[in-house]
């Protein structure tokens, strides 16, 4: 979170299919609605009469974010677990997000006007209640913000991929400077290794996988199963890492020539079950490095009209 001159707090939020974040929270992407108080009320946030509690799973990949309410509550809890952590309770707020690298011109006025349909925004979290006003919002390609601060690193042809739950977004970044023309977005993100290990132990083992399960495993490269299960699932982990440099090859990345910056989820992936030069492939392990990003860029833009 930044703070202009005028009062006006700027929050990022990287709203994605695994995991929201803002600059200092991380929640996963989930929804449940109650109309009356759950029973667990950790992450519960109540907005009009209605009790929405996050963090239990993962938000289905969808094309248009917009389609329904999720991601728009999903972008509340994120505000509202930033400006708790600082302690503060109302504020004039400037929106920065993003949205994956090919959608931006598409669907970035139908998103603005889908997170700011409501400019005054009154609800309680964490027994406070909160009144944010929306005075603005700006929208990024995802992937790029997160490396925005560490451009003087990027000599010559660079290759950065966002691995996230739904999606990999890969952009070509030549002498700083992104290259619009060299932009893919690739539905290849994490939730699709899940799958696959969630059906390898399902046609051998007969048995059902639990997605935090092989979430652990992928995130720490151990989890506490027996054996059998470690090796189903590291068969598919190291194949996944493959499909993704193979997505990478189809889109003309040639290690020897240029360097791999790796961010999102996936990077651990990359991290514990591929094989890579660790001299020309960094990956990026702060998840919030996007939320980050667009807090930075839309402070460097807004500053100059403040």
């Amino acid at each position: 979170m930044r703070e202009l001159k005028n009062g006006v707090l700027i929050i990022g939020t990287d709203l994605g299919y695994g995991n929201v974040k803002s600059s200092g929270s991380i929640t996963r992407s989930s929804v449940d609605v109650y109309e009356n108080e759950p029973i667990f009320t950790d992450n519960v946030l109540i907005y009009n009469g209605k009790y929405y509690r996050f963090g239990d799973g993962h938000k289905s990949f969808i094309e248009d974010k917009s389609v329904d309410e999720d991601f728009y509550m999903l972008n509340m809890i994120a505000m509202a677990r930033e400006m708790y952590r600082a302690g503060i309770y109302e504020a004039k707020v400037h929106l920065a997000t993003g949205l994956p690298l090919t959608w931006v011109r598409g669907q970035r006025e139908k998103f603005r006007e889908y997170l700011m349909k409501n400019r005054d925004l009154w609800f309680r979290y964490k027994n406070k209640e909160f009144h944010i006003t929306l005075v603005g919002c700006s929208i990024y390609p995802q992937g790029y913000p997160a490396i925005v601060e560490r451009l003087s690193e990027f000599k010559g042809i660079n290759v950065l991929a966002d691995i996230g739950n739904g999606t990999i977004n890969i952009m070509y970044i030549k002498d700083k400077k992104p290259i619009e023309s060299m932009c893919w977005t690739e539905k290849l993100g994490v939730n699709q290794c899940v799958m696959r290990m969630k059906k390898a132990v399902m046609d051998n083992m007969f048995a059902t996988l639990l997605d935090s399960v092989a979430e652990d495993y992928l995130r720490h490269g151990t989890a506490e199963i027996s054996k059998r299960y470690i090796d189903l699932l590291h068969k598919e982990a190291v194949g996944y890492v493959r499909d993704i440099f193979d997505a990478l090859a189809r889109h003309d990345y040639n290690p020897q020539t240029m360097k791999l910056y790796i961010l999102g989820g996936g990077g651990c992936i990359v991290k514990n079950f591929g094989e890579y030069d660790a001299d020309r492939v960094t990956i990026i392990t702060d998840l919030c490095a996007a939320a980050k990003g667009f807090e930075y860029l839309a402070y460097l833009q807004l500053r100059k009209k403040v």
